[in-house]
């Protein structure tokens, strides 16, 4: 069973659909107006609603992640029963504080989940073997995904790895033209669209820099040309954005990531905290 077989129907399309042809747009917008349809539907009764074939359904299904139509309807009944259990996770302005941190809770919880069960192990393991064999590290983000590379660098100095964290485009720039093959860059970008760090990845791609972005399920530019793509996933709501509510799973990714270094590196991570320890104690004197 793929990653995609457990859920997460809904996302996919969202993310793919600007992506979709134009009879896959019509299968896409049927899925998400008629749900309830599609799973007491066989696939022979979907493709004749839509004037389309059977053959043409079942691509789809597989274009989005599923081994074929059966595993799409198992995944998008789940998807109706935790919509139905959402709606009262909805903030309404007669909720208290309470009520509000709650669902605000709830709708952090949900985001991690869903960004955990769409990781790629395969991909992880790789992004983590780019990292452990860089010679120095660099986070690059702008705007709100500035202040998560921030939140990078501050835990992979720990590592022992030379580390750094630029959020101006300008910045970035002039410190990726120095940087060699045996370095590593790290792109944050949610909509992984953003020109200035699209510009910058083609100044260290030309050095041949190995490349990891973090960005949204959706596919971008910026997925499709780092060497690893790590994806989150997150819901919009009416007090806050999609990519406000990505930075947790961003900063989450980060987390897992200098996790699987620091084990891979224990030695040298121990004596860095050390000096570092040693260090900070003097300024308490």
């Amino acid at each position: 069973m793929s990653q995609f077989d457990q859920g997460l129907c809904k996302h996919r399309i969202k993310a793919s659909y600007n992506e979709f042809r134009a009879k896959e747009k019509v299968i896409a917008d049927y899925v998400m107006e008629h749900p309830e349809k599609i799973i007491h539907s066989t696939i022979s009764q979907v493709a004749e609603n839509l004037n389309v074939a059977e053959a043409t359904v079942f691509r789809f299904c597989k274009r989005i992640g599923f081994k074929g139509y059966q595993a799409m309807k198992i995944a998008l009944a789940s998807e109706i029963v935790n919509d139905v259990k959402d709606i009262h996770e909805t903030i309404q302005e007669g909720d208290d504080e309470k009520q509000i941190a709650e669902k605000v809770f709830k709708s952090n919880i949900r985001t991690l989940e869903d960004t955990l069960s769409v990781i790629d192990s395969d991909k992880m393991k790789k992004a983590v073997d780019i990292l452990v064999s860089a010679n120095r590290i660099e986070f690059y983000g702008n705007g709100g995904s500035g202040v998560i590379a921030q939140d990078a660098h501050h835990k992979f100095i720990r590592t022992g790895i030379p580390t750094a964290a630029y959020s101006d485009s300008h910045f970035q720039m002039m410190s990726a033209s120095q940087l060699s093959e045996k370095d590593a860059v790290v792109f944050i970008s949610h909509s992984g669209t953003n020109r200035n760090i699209l510009q910058t990845l083609q100044v260290v791609q030309e050095h041949r820099i190995p490349t990891i972005g973090i960005t949204s399920l959706a596919k971008s530019p910026l997925s499709e040309k780092v060497d690893v793509a790590l994806f989150t996933l997150s819901g919009e709501t009416e007090y806050r954005s999609e990519a406000l509510a990505s930075r947790l799973a961003q900063l989450s990714l980060i987390d897992a990531l200098y996790v699987n270094v620091s084990i891979r590196r224990k030695e040298q991570m121990q004596e860095s905290v050390n000096k570092m320890r040693q260090a900070i104690s003097r300024t308490r004197i």
